[in-house]
Protein backbone atom coordinates (compact mmCIF):
# COMPACT_ATOMS: atom_id res chain seq x y z
CA UNK A 1 0.00 0.00 0.00
CA UNK A 2 1.22 3.43 -0.84
CA UNK A 3 2.59 5.59 2.37
CA UNK A 4 3.34 8.96 0.51
CA UNK A 5 -0.09 10.30 1.41
CA UNK A 6 -2.03 13.87 1.40
CA UNK A 7 -5.27 14.04 4.19
CA UNK A 8 -7.62 16.12 2.10
CA UNK A 9 -9.89 18.16 4.48
CA UNK A 10 -13.33 16.55 3.18
CA UNK A 11 -11.94 13.34 4.94
CA UNK A 12 -11.19 14.96 8.31
CA UNK A 13 -14.32 14.47 9.60
CA UNK A 14 -13.60 10.65 9.31
CA UNK A 15 -13.07 9.96 12.82
CA UNK A 16 -15.52 12.44 14.24
CA UNK A 17 -17.74 9.04 15.72
CA UNK A 18 -14.82 6.99 16.70
CA UNK A 19 -13.34 9.93 19.05
CA UNK A 20 -16.95 9.89 20.73
CA UNK A 21 -15.94 6.19 20.88
CA UNK A 22 -12.91 6.50 22.33
CA UNK A 23 -13.82 8.38 24.80
CA UNK A 24 -16.82 6.03 26.19
CA UNK A 25 -14.20 3.71 26.32
CA UNK A 26 -12.00 5.30 28.57
CA UNK A 27 -14.61 6.36 31.06
CA UNK A 28 -15.57 2.78 31.34
CA UNK A 29 -12.30 1.68 32.21
CA UNK A 30 -11.86 4.16 34.49
CA UNK A 31 -14.90 2.92 36.23
CA UNK A 32 -13.91 -0.65 35.98
CA UNK A 33 -10.92 0.21 37.91
CA UNK A 34 -12.78 2.23 40.98
CA UNK A 35 -11.46 5.02 42.43
CA UNK A 36 -8.70 3.89 44.34
CA UNK A 37 -6.78 3.18 40.85
CA UNK A 38 -4.54 0.36 42.21
CA UNK A 39 -4.02 -0.89 39.17
CA UNK A 40 -0.22 -0.73 38.05
CA UNK A 41 0.86 1.57 35.50
CA UNK A 42 0.56 0.49 31.34
CA UNK A 43 4.11 0.52 30.01
CA UNK A 44 4.44 3.55 27.51
CA UNK A 45 5.00 2.34 23.77
CA UNK A 46 7.54 4.42 21.93
CA UNK A 47 5.28 4.10 18.56
CA UNK A 48 8.36 4.77 16.03
CA UNK A 49 10.31 2.14 16.96
CA UNK A 50 8.16 -0.70 18.61
CA UNK A 51 8.41 -2.68 15.52
CA UNK A 52 10.38 -3.24 12.87
CA UNK A 53 11.91 -0.83 10.73
CA UNK A 54 12.34 -1.19 6.85
CA UNK A 55 14.99 -2.40 5.18
CA UNK A 56 12.93 -5.55 5.50
CA UNK A 57 14.65 -9.04 3.10
CA UNK A 58 13.55 -8.62 -0.85
CA UNK A 59 10.85 -11.95 -0.93
CA UNK A 60 8.24 -13.28 -2.21
CA UNK A 61 5.14 -15.93 -2.19
CA UNK A 62 2.54 -17.43 -4.39
CA UNK A 63 -0.49 -15.94 -3.71
CA UNK A 64 -2.14 -15.98 -1.40
CA UNK A 65 1.35 -16.14 0.66
CA UNK A 66 1.19 -17.36 4.42
CA UNK A 67 2.13 -15.66 7.40
CA UNK A 68 4.46 -18.51 8.63
CA UNK A 69 7.07 -17.62 6.32
CA UNK A 70 7.75 -13.71 5.87
CA UNK A 71 10.76 -12.53 7.01
CA UNK A 72 10.18 -10.58 9.88
CA UNK A 73 7.19 -12.78 11.10
CA UNK A 74 4.07 -10.45 11.34
CA UNK A 75 3.49 -9.93 14.91
CA UNK A 76 -0.42 -10.22 15.59
CA UNK A 77 -0.58 -10.16 19.30
CA UNK A 78 -0.04 -14.03 19.68
CA UNK A 79 2.21 -13.09 22.77
CA UNK A 80 0.99 -8.98 23.47
CA UNK A 81 -3.09 -8.97 23.22
CA UNK A 82 -3.99 -8.95 26.93
CA UNK A 83 -8.06 -9.39 26.67
CA UNK A 84 -10.53 -7.55 29.43
CA UNK A 85 -13.71 -9.30 29.05
CA UNK A 86 -14.83 -6.59 26.29
CA UNK A 87 -16.38 -9.44 24.21
CA UNK A 88 -17.70 -11.96 26.05
CA UNK A 89 -20.49 -14.33 25.21
CA UNK A 90 -20.43 -12.85 21.65
CA UNK A 91 -20.14 -14.80 18.38
CA UNK A 92 -18.02 -13.52 15.46
CA UNK A 93 -17.09 -14.64 12.24
CA UNK A 94 -13.97 -12.97 10.58
CA UNK A 95 -12.80 -13.66 7.20
CA UNK A 96 -9.34 -13.77 6.01
CA UNK A 97 -8.57 -14.78 9.82
CA UNK A 98 -5.65 -17.13 9.02
CA UNK A 99 -3.11 -14.30 8.79
CA UNK A 100 -2.68 -10.77 8.76
CA UNK A 101 -5.05 -7.86 10.48
CA UNK A 102 -8.03 -11.27 10.20
CA UNK A 103 -6.05 -13.27 12.47
CA UNK A 104 -4.99 -10.26 14.96
CA UNK A 105 -8.34 -9.45 15.47
CA UNK A 106 -9.72 -13.63 15.75
CA UNK A 107 -6.77 -13.42 18.77
CA UNK A 108 -8.15 -10.03 20.51
CA UNK A 109 -11.84 -11.06 19.97
CA UNK A 110 -11.23 -14.64 21.27
CA UNK A 111 -9.12 -13.24 24.23
CA UNK A 112 -11.31 -10.63 25.00
CA UNK A 113 -14.00 -13.89 25.00
CA UNK A 114 -15.54 -14.23 22.19
CA UNK A 115 -15.94 -17.84 20.20
CA UNK A 116 -15.01 -16.87 16.73
CA UNK A 117 -15.06 -18.51 13.27
CA UNK A 118 -12.67 -17.49 10.92
CA UNK A 119 -13.07 -18.01 6.76
CA UNK A 120 -9.77 -18.59 4.89
CA UNK A 121 -8.62 -20.44 1.41
CA UNK A 122 -7.38 -23.94 1.64
CA UNK A 123 -4.08 -22.92 0.83
CA UNK A 124 -3.80 -21.20 3.84
CA UNK A 125 -4.84 -24.17 6.25
CA UNK A 126 -0.86 -23.90 7.88
CA UNK A 127 -1.76 -20.26 9.25
CA UNK A 128 -4.98 -21.18 9.92
CA UNK A 129 -4.13 -24.26 12.12
CA UNK A 130 -2.17 -21.30 14.37
CA UNK A 131 -5.43 -19.36 14.87
CA UNK A 132 -7.14 -22.10 16.13
CA UNK A 133 -5.09 -23.79 18.53
CA UNK A 134 -4.63 -19.73 19.79
CA UNK A 135 -8.76 -19.45 19.95
CA UNK A 136 -8.86 -22.38 21.97
CA UNK A 137 -5.91 -21.65 24.20
CA UNK A 138 -7.89 -18.52 25.44
CA UNK A 139 -10.72 -20.99 26.34
CA UNK A 140 -12.89 -20.14 23.69
CA UNK A 141 -14.92 -21.60 20.57
CA UNK A 142 -13.19 -21.87 17.55
CA UNK A 143 -14.80 -23.21 13.94
CA UNK A 144 -12.64 -23.21 10.46
CA UNK A 145 -14.90 -22.88 7.73
CA UNK A 146 -12.30 -22.79 4.59
CA UNK A 147 -13.80 -21.99 1.28
CA UNK A 148 -13.22 -18.92 -1.62
CA UNK A 149 -15.27 -16.29 -1.00
CA UNK A 150 -15.58 -15.48 -4.64
CA UNK A 151 -18.15 -18.24 -4.98
CA UNK A 152 -21.57 -16.75 -3.44
CA UNK A 153 -22.62 -20.13 -2.15
CA UNK A 154 -19.99 -20.54 -0.13
CA UNK A 155 -20.50 -17.04 1.73
CA UNK A 156 -24.24 -17.73 2.14
CA UNK A 157 -23.34 -21.32 3.33
CA UNK A 158 -20.37 -19.53 5.58
CA UNK A 159 -22.59 -17.40 7.27
CA UNK A 160 -24.84 -20.17 7.87
CA UNK A 161 -22.46 -22.63 8.98
CA UNK A 162 -20.57 -20.18 11.49
CA UNK A 163 -23.95 -18.80 13.01
CA UNK A 164 -25.18 -23.08 13.87
CA UNK A 165 -21.69 -23.71 14.50
CA UNK A 166 -21.07 -20.87 17.04
CA UNK A 167 -24.51 -20.74 18.54
CA UNK A 168 -25.52 -17.78 17.34
CA UNK A 169 -23.88 -14.52 14.90
CA UNK A 170 -23.14 -11.34 16.25
CA UNK A 171 -19.96 -10.25 14.63
CA UNK A 172 -19.65 -9.90 11.18
CA UNK A 173 -16.10 -9.29 10.21
CA UNK A 174 -15.32 -8.87 6.14
CA UNK A 175 -11.70 -8.73 5.94
CA UNK A 176 -10.18 -10.77 3.48
CA UNK A 177 -8.94 -9.01 0.59
CA UNK A 178 -7.48 -9.85 -3.22
CA UNK A 179 -4.18 -7.29 -3.68
CA UNK A 180 -2.05 -7.83 -6.69
CA UNK A 181 0.00 -4.36 -8.32
CA UNK A 182 0.13 -3.92 -12.30
CA UNK A 183 1.54 -0.23 -13.45
CA UNK A 184 -0.98 0.22 -15.87
CA UNK A 185 -4.86 -0.44 -16.56
CA UNK A 186 -3.27 -2.14 -19.67
CA UNK A 187 -1.86 -5.35 -18.08
CA UNK A 188 -4.89 -5.78 -15.93
CA UNK A 189 -6.62 -8.76 -17.29
CA UNK A 190 -10.66 -9.32 -17.30
CA UNK A 191 -10.13 -11.79 -15.03
CA UNK A 192 -7.59 -10.12 -12.17
CA UNK A 193 -10.56 -7.65 -12.12
CA UNK A 194 -13.06 -9.89 -11.77
CA UNK A 195 -11.46 -11.73 -9.55
CA UNK A 196 -10.37 -8.61 -6.73
CA UNK A 197 -13.92 -6.98 -7.10
CA UNK A 198 -15.43 -10.84 -6.12
CA UNK A 199 -12.99 -11.31 -3.56
CA UNK A 200 -13.27 -7.31 -1.84
CA UNK A 201 -16.44 -5.90 -2.67
CA UNK A 202 -18.71 -8.69 -3.45
CA UNK A 203 -18.38 -10.68 -0.75
CA UNK A 204 -19.03 -8.48 1.26
CA UNK A 205 -21.98 -8.29 -0.69
CA UNK A 206 -22.91 -11.59 0.28
CA UNK A 207 -22.19 -12.04 3.72
CA UNK A 208 -23.91 -8.84 4.93
CA UNK A 209 -26.68 -10.40 3.12
CA UNK A 210 -26.69 -13.60 4.58
CA UNK A 211 -25.72 -11.86 7.95
CA UNK A 212 -28.21 -9.50 8.62
CA UNK A 213 -31.28 -11.47 9.00
CA UNK A 214 -29.71 -13.80 11.43
CA UNK A 215 -27.46 -11.08 13.69
CA UNK A 216 -29.31 -9.58 16.78
CA UNK A 217 -29.70 -5.56 18.24
CA UNK A 218 -26.94 -4.77 19.16
CA UNK A 219 -24.53 -6.85 16.58
CA UNK A 220 -21.74 -5.16 14.49
CA UNK A 221 -21.06 -5.61 10.89
CA UNK A 222 -16.95 -4.31 10.23
CA UNK A 223 -15.23 -4.35 7.15
CA UNK A 224 -11.54 -3.40 6.15
CA UNK A 225 -11.14 -0.72 3.49
CA UNK A 226 -7.55 0.85 2.73
CA UNK A 227 -6.06 4.28 2.53
CA UNK A 228 -6.09 3.46 -0.94
CA UNK A 229 -10.12 4.06 -1.13
CA UNK A 230 -8.84 8.21 -0.36
CA UNK A 231 -5.77 8.05 -2.11
CA UNK A 232 -5.24 5.41 -4.44
CA UNK A 233 -1.72 3.85 -5.51
CA UNK A 234 -1.28 3.88 -9.12
CA UNK A 235 -0.17 0.46 -9.37
CA UNK A 236 -3.05 -0.86 -7.36
CA UNK A 237 -5.81 0.40 -9.50
CA UNK A 238 -8.51 -2.44 -9.36
CA UNK A 239 -7.53 -2.88 -5.58
CA UNK A 240 -8.10 0.99 -4.57
CA UNK A 241 -11.67 1.10 -6.68
CA UNK A 242 -12.90 -1.99 -4.46
CA UNK A 243 -11.63 -0.37 -1.35
CA UNK A 244 -13.43 3.05 -2.12
CA UNK A 245 -16.59 1.17 -2.87
CA UNK A 246 -16.28 -0.66 0.49
CA UNK A 247 -16.17 2.78 2.04
CA UNK A 248 -19.65 4.14 0.20
CA UNK A 249 -21.19 0.64 0.85
CA UNK A 250 -20.30 0.72 4.61
CA UNK A 251 -21.71 4.31 5.11
CA UNK A 252 -25.28 3.42 3.21
CA UNK A 253 -25.85 -0.20 5.18
CA UNK A 254 -24.74 1.84 8.01
CA UNK A 255 -28.02 4.09 7.58
CA UNK A 256 -29.66 0.77 6.70
CA UNK A 257 -29.32 -0.65 9.93
CA UNK A 258 -29.96 1.91 12.43
CA UNK A 259 -33.65 0.54 12.61
CA UNK A 260 -32.31 -2.86 13.11
CA UNK A 261 -30.37 -2.11 15.88
CA UNK A 262 -26.54 -3.20 14.30
CA UNK A 263 -23.35 -0.85 13.69
CA UNK A 264 -21.62 -0.93 10.11
CA UNK A 265 -18.37 0.76 10.21
CA UNK A 266 -15.09 -0.15 8.75
CA UNK A 267 -11.40 0.30 8.88
CA UNK A 268 -9.23 1.92 6.37
CA UNK A 269 -5.38 0.84 7.03
CA UNK A 270 -2.10 2.18 5.83
CA UNK A 271 0.74 -0.24 5.42
CA UNK A 272 0.47 -3.09 7.43
CA UNK A 273 2.96 -5.82 6.93
CA UNK A 274 0.80 -8.88 5.77
CA UNK A 275 1.16 -11.84 3.56
CA UNK A 276 -1.14 -9.38 1.02
CA UNK A 277 1.83 -7.76 0.35
CA UNK A 278 4.77 -10.00 -0.40
CA UNK A 279 2.18 -12.35 -2.57
CA UNK A 280 1.92 -9.89 -5.57
CA UNK A 281 0.27 -7.15 -3.34
CA UNK A 282 3.63 -4.89 -3.51
CA UNK A 283 6.66 -5.22 -5.79
CA UNK A 284 9.85 -6.71 -4.94
CA UNK A 285 11.29 -2.85 -4.31
CA UNK A 286 8.29 -1.73 -2.43
CA UNK A 287 9.00 -4.42 0.07
CA UNK A 288 12.36 -3.56 0.83
CA UNK A 289 11.04 -0.38 1.95
CA UNK A 290 7.73 -1.13 3.12
CA UNK A 291 6.44 1.58 5.15
CA UNK A 292 9.70 3.43 5.24
CA UNK A 293 7.99 6.54 3.21
CA UNK A 294 5.47 7.16 6.48
CA UNK A 295 5.94 10.40 9.04
CA UNK A 296 6.30 7.20 11.96
CA UNK A 297 9.02 5.09 9.43
CA UNK A 298 8.05 1.71 9.51
CA UNK A 299 4.85 -0.56 8.30
CA UNK A 300 2.48 -1.34 10.85
CA UNK A 301 2.03 -4.64 12.21
CA UNK A 302 -1.49 -6.44 12.82
CA UNK A 303 -1.65 -6.89 16.43
CA UNK A 304 -1.64 -2.67 16.17
CA UNK A 305 -5.17 -3.11 14.78
CA UNK A 306 -6.87 -4.97 16.91
CA UNK A 307 -7.69 -3.12 19.49
CA UNK A 308 -9.46 -0.69 16.90
CA UNK A 309 -11.44 -4.16 15.28
CA UNK A 310 -12.42 -4.94 19.59
CA UNK A 311 -13.83 -1.48 20.07
CA UNK A 312 -15.75 -1.26 16.76
CA UNK A 313 -17.03 -4.43 17.81
CA UNK A 314 -17.70 -3.86 21.57
CA UNK A 315 -21.15 -2.01 23.43
CA UNK A 316 -18.03 0.53 24.18
CA UNK A 317 -19.12 1.88 20.20
CA UNK A 318 -22.65 1.92 20.76
CA UNK A 319 -22.58 5.85 18.94
CA UNK A 320 -20.51 4.61 16.52
CA UNK A 321 -21.61 3.85 13.13
CA UNK A 322 -21.17 4.73 9.20
CA UNK A 323 -17.42 5.53 10.58
CA UNK A 324 -13.79 4.73 9.18
CA UNK A 325 -11.10 4.53 11.33
CA UNK A 326 -8.33 5.08 9.96
CA UNK A 327 -4.40 3.83 10.58
CA UNK A 328 -1.63 4.75 8.53
CA UNK A 329 1.18 5.74 10.33
CA UNK A 330 1.16 9.34 10.60
CA UNK A 331 0.11 9.40 7.13
CA UNK A 332 -3.27 11.36 7.91
CA UNK A 333 -5.08 9.23 5.28
CA UNK A 334 -8.16 7.32 6.47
Amino acid sequence: MPDDMHHSSSRRTVLTGVAAGLVTAAAASGRAQGAEMTAPHAALVDPENAYPRPPFPEQSQPWPGLAGKMTPRPDHGETSYRGSGRLAGRKALITGGDSGIGRAAAIAYAREGADVAIAYLPQEEPDAREVVALIREAGRKAVALPGDLRDRKYCTSLVERAHSELGGLDILVSNAGRQRHQDSILDISDEQFDETFRTNIYSLFYLSKAAIPLMPRGGAIIATASVNAFNPSEILLDYSATKGAIVAFVKSLAKQMVQRGIRVNAVAPGPFWTALQISGGQTEENIHNFGGNTPMGRAGQPAELAPVYVLLASAEASYITGQVYGAAGGTGVG
